[in-house]
């Protein structure tokens, strides 16, 4: 849902339908939409991301911590931490949701301009006391998706929400040295469908495979781990906000087969791709996808 570097080019949409709008120098925008109840296991959240719930209950667990966020609030997610996350329906059976990322250099220049707020290390919930705090929200994404509004007047937009933010007395960090596999994540990010081996991840970066090996093995990961589980929070973050088919979906992510897209999805997260759109037809066997399942 925050990896706006993944994409590439204004929105990822099939037709008309939903879709991920990302705005150079301004940020990325999208709606998620789902039809029944499901937890997310260690989903990584990349960059400092806002999300706005306008149906339903979302959760967010982390080590030590737990936020629930109703309907009309929101809530502010750090990057570079892994949560787990529950969108639970209303009784009509929607949920509806939108999240918002900053560019970089609008978190940079907000830290710089507010140091002494309160860091945001996990999550804040924001319960507005009006309806200002929405209509800023809605401005905001807005902004993202309109590319005729002057840049300079986007960035205002999106600015105003982390003024908004810093009335809560707290602030995104700014932005500091990525990790190896942070660096490898996004790397990933500019071409998921690629067949990527370890020989042209490592000479991305001007090391040895071996050298590669050891660093991802420092920071307690590897290049496999990596890639799956990149590809398939792409692929979530696509099931949620766009319409495209699952077998585009799979094509997108580098599976040439929606069977093969399945398994990878269903060992990742527990439920076959077709869950999160509110398909509750049972879940087939290994014998029907043409493949084991392996962990």
């Amino acid at each position: 849902m925050t990896q706006a570097s993944e994409y590439d080019g204004s929105s990822v949409a099939d037709g008309h339908g939903p879709r991920i709008v990302v705005r150079p120098g301004v940020g990325a925008a999208a709606g998620v939409l789902q039809q029944q109840a499901l937890e997310f296991k260690r989903l990584f959240i990349e960059n400092p991301v806002l999300i706005f719930v306008e149906r339903g209950l979302k959760t967010i667990r982390w080590p030590g911590g737990k936020c629930v966020i109703p309907p009309g609030q929101a809530i502010a997610l750090a990057g570079g931490q892994s949560l787990d996350v529950t969108n639970r329906p209303e009784a009509d059976g929607s949920y509806r949701a939108h999240w918002l990322v900053w560019d970089d250099t609008l978190l940079a220049a907000h830290a710089d301009a507010h140091p002494h707020l309160a860091v945001i290390r996990n999550a804040l919930p924001i319960t507005p006391g009006s309806d200002e705090f929405a209509a800023a929200f809605h401005r905001a994404t807005q902004a993202v998706e309109d590319a005729a509004l002057p840049t300079a007047v986007a960035r205002h937009r999106l600015g105003e929400l982390l003024q908004w933010i810093g009335t809560f007395g707290s602030r995104f960090e700014q932005v500091q040295a990525l990790t190896l596999s942070i660096q490898v994540r996004r790397l990933i990010g500019q071409d998921m469908a690629r067949d990527w081996s370890a020989n042209a991840v490592a000479s991305a970066f001007a090391m040895s495979e071996a050298t590669l090996r050891r660093k991802l093995a420092d920071e307690g990961t590897s290049l496999s781990a990596i890639l799956v589980d990149a590809r398939m929070s792409f692929a979530l973050t696509l099931l949620q906000s766009t319409a495209q088919p699952v077998t585009q979906i799979a094509l997108a992510v580098g599976y040439q087969t929606p069977s093969q897209f399945a398994v990878r999805f269903r060992d990742r997260f527990g439920f076959v791709p077709t869950a999160v759109r509110g398909h509750r037809r049972a879940e087939p066997d290994a014998s029907m996808l043409g493949m084991p399942v392996t962990s």
